[in-house]
């Protein structure tokens, strides 16, 4: 049965369909069968992978998640594209961005996506879902479908600050909707490491963060060839294998480290080390509300300082 990932954060330009590309196809490297969606009405992740107008595709995940609410039968491979590197996708556009309104006045509205997924993710060792950049009732519907979250966190001030309510969403998902979902890890994304500020927030995310949830000890370089990319419609290991950005996500995050986990006794999830790291220890219960009022009045002051 595939695993099914959201990659997820509310802040816009934190590397989510960096990452969701990069992961996606370096799973597929190793073998697996891994299918990517993209779950933004701006369609970035299907422009990513060599789809420059999403707005003149036929059949895309608002369609699909359409026939399934009218409980219409979808045909085998429907709206499903294929990359050359060796992963699936399902597109999205503009069209995406009306799919909110109309999820309102709909029954069990937070599971739309989940059922749908149910029909094919048999098909994929993985299913990723890039997440649009809100806390709205399609992120709502892609944490209810996933076993897991992701959440990539650009080492600036803003993304770092929005980190506590996107946090509190995952907690009440879990608490209302989801009761397996679990956050695998912060991967800090875009991080010039010749600055303090990116040094400081790094160490501010850990420090805050780290003791409930696993903080991936890579960091994802700031890079230019990541960024074009995009607009070659190819993953970093094609456009520039040999690079820092592909580097750390090849070696950095090792996928077997990523989603799978040794269970212990004690009721935790052991995940191995990171490249040539020692291990972090994420509980069960990572959706708690991570932080007591003590450790939030000194995460306020610390950012001002």
């Amino acid at each position: 049965m595939g695993k099914i990932i959201a990659i997820s954060n509310q802040k816009g330009g934190t590397g989510k369909t960096t990452t969701t590309v990069n992961l996606g196809i370096g799973l597929a490297n190793e073998g697996k069968k891994v299918l990517l969606i993209d779950y933004d009405a701006q369609g970035s992740l299907t422009q990513c992978l060599g789809y420059p107008n999403p707005d003149e595709l036929s059949v895309t995940i608002s369609n699909l998640m359409e026939k399934s609410i009218n409980e219409q039968p979808t045909e085998h491979g429907e709206g499903i594209l294929h990359h050359s590197e060796g992963v699936d996708f399902i597109p999205a556009n503009i069209e995406l961005s009306g799919m909110e309104t109309f999820l309102v006045n709909t029954m069990s509205r937070e599971r739309v996506l989940k059922n749908y997924l149910s029909q094919i993710k048999d098909n994929y060792d993985y299913v990723l879902i890039d997440c649009t950049p809100s806390l709205g009732m399609l992120t709502i519907n892609a944490l209810t479908a996933a076993n897991e979250v992701i959440i990539p966190v650009q080492s600036h001030f803003l993304p770092a600050k929005g980190l506590e309510q996107l946090l509190g969403t995952v907690a009440k998902v879990k608490r209302q909707l989801n009761p397996t979902l679990k956050i695998n890890g912060i991967l800090l994304t875009m991080v010039d490491g010749r600055t303090n500020l990116a040094k400081d927030i790094s160490q501010l995310i850990r420090k805050t963060y780290g003791g409930n949830i696993k903080v991936f000890k890579t960091e994802i370089p700031l890079s230019v060839k990541a960024a074009e990319t995009s607009a070659v419609g190819k993953s970093i290991y094609s456009y520039d294998k040999n690079g820092r950005v592909a580097d750390a996500y090849k070696h950095g995050l090792p996928k077997k480290s990523i989603f799978f986990g040794k269970r212990r006794n004690s009721g935790v999830t052991e995940l191995s080390c990171l490249h040539g790291s020692e291990g972090y220890t994420a509980y069960d219960d990572e959706t708690k509300e991570v932080m007591d009022n003590e450790q939030r009045t000194k995460h306020k002051s610390e950012i001002i300082r």
